[in-house]
C-alpha cells in the first residue's frame, strides 16, 4: 500500500483522535494504579510477577515472561531483587538441569495473598462504574484493534 500523503493531509487523519485517546487513556491507569502498587513497596514489574505466580506451582522464566507485561530482557533483574527481598527463589528441576522454576517463597506467598486481593478490590472500585455490557464492548474493541498490528 503505498499511498503519499502530505503533512497537512497526514494530520488530519481520522485515526489519529483514537490514538491520543489510546494513549492517554494508558497514561492515566498506569498512574492510577501504579500509585497502589507503590504502596506495596514492590515496582509495578515487581508486583506483576508476584501476581503471576501467585497461586502457581512456579514457572519457567521463559513461561514468566509470557504472562508478565515484562520484558524478558528485565525479568532476570526483576528476579533477582525479588530474590534479594526473599519473596521468591529459583529452583533448578532435576529433570532440566539448564533452567530454573521461579517460585514464591512461604514469605513472597503471604504477600500475594495480601497485595492481591488488595489491588483488585483498588481497581474494582474504578471498573465497577462500567457495565458489564460497557466492559464487554471496550475488551472487544481493544481487542480488535490489536489485532490489526499483529
Amino acid at each position: 500500500m503505498n499511498v503519499e500523503l502530505d503533512s497537512k493531509t497526514a494530520a488530519k487523519q481520522p485515526f489519529y483522535p483514537t490514538v491520543r485517546e489510546l494513549a492517554t487513556t494508558y497514561q492515566t491507569f498506569c498512574a492510577y494504579d501504579e500509585a497502589h502498587i507503590r504502596e506495596t513497596g514492590l515496582t509495578p514489574p515487581q508486583f506483576d510477577v508476584i501476581c503471576t505466580l501467585g497461586n502457581t506451582s512456579g514457572m519457567f522464566m521463559n513461561q514468566l515472561a509470557e504472562k508478565t507485561l515484562v520484558t524478558k530482557g528485565t525479568l532476570t533483574g526483576i528476579v533477582d531483587r525479588l530474590e534479594q527481598k526473599g519473596l521468591v527463589r529459583r529452583e533448578v528441576p532435576p529433570e532440566n538441569r539448564r533452567c530454573f522454576l521461579i517460585v514464591l517463597t512461604p514469605e513472597g506467598e503471604q504477600l500475594f495473598e495480601q497485595i492481591f486481593p488488595q489491588h483488585t478490590l483498588y481497581l474494582k472500585e474504578r471498573f465497577d462504574r462500567l457495565s458489564p455490557s460497557e466492559l464487554k464492548e471496550i475488551q472487544t474493541a481493544l481487542s480488535r484493534l490489536k489485532s490489526i498490528f499483529q
